[in-house]
């Protein structure tokens, strides 16, 4: 089995005269996004290989995140900034087999097409949510029969779980 977990970066700041790619995590962001990584440590959804977008925004997520899950170092991967769900795919699909989970941090909308596309089944209510919304910090779990990363296709995950931080009552 592979398990993926889609994280979308905290909530960020858009500070005047500042590129897209450097903007921090705003007040918010760097609330939720520790509540978000300890929610993850008490669920043991530690992962074996973190990915994440090379911009700030998501770089400061990680880092607030492996902090209470004392999880692997991060690989930046410059693809995943702002792809579109082609790209974030052939991102999970190149993952080395010997990491039996990935987690991905990354943005919207590419993240949220990528999780729509690959859940064919589990919790249909989260299913749902999916379609209409990815808030700043939520978390997806998909779950992967076989053992290749490169098996990985469209309808064959199994949503095991959507949780935003308001679920957790985190204000982001």
């Amino acid at each position: 089995m592979r398990r993926l977990i889609l994280l979308r970066h905290a909530k960020s700041d858009r500070p005047a005269g500042i590129a897209d790619l450097d903007r921090p995590l705003n007040n918010r962001g760097k609330r939720a996004a520790p509540q978000m990584g300890a929610y993850l440590a008490a669920e043991g959804l530690v992962p074996d290989a973190v990915v994440v977008s090379p911009s700030l925004r998501t770089r400061e997520t990680w880092q607030a995140i492996r902090a209470a899950l004392k999880g692997p170092e991060a690989e930046t991967v410059p693809s995943i900034y702002e792809a579109p769900e082609t790209a974030l795919l052939a991102v999970v699909r190149s993952t080395p087999d010997s990491a039996g989970s990935l987690m991905m941090i990354g943005h919207n909308p590419g993240l949220q097409e990528l999780a729509m596309r690959l859940a064919g089944s589990g919790e249909k209510a989260g299913r749902r949510r999916l379609a209409l919304e990815f808030p700043t910090a939520a978390v997806v779990v998909l779950d992967f029969e076989g053992d290749a990363w490169s098996s990985v296709a469209a309808g064959t995950g199994r949503l095991e779980r959507f949780v935003a931080p308001k679920d957790l009552d985190i204000a982001d």
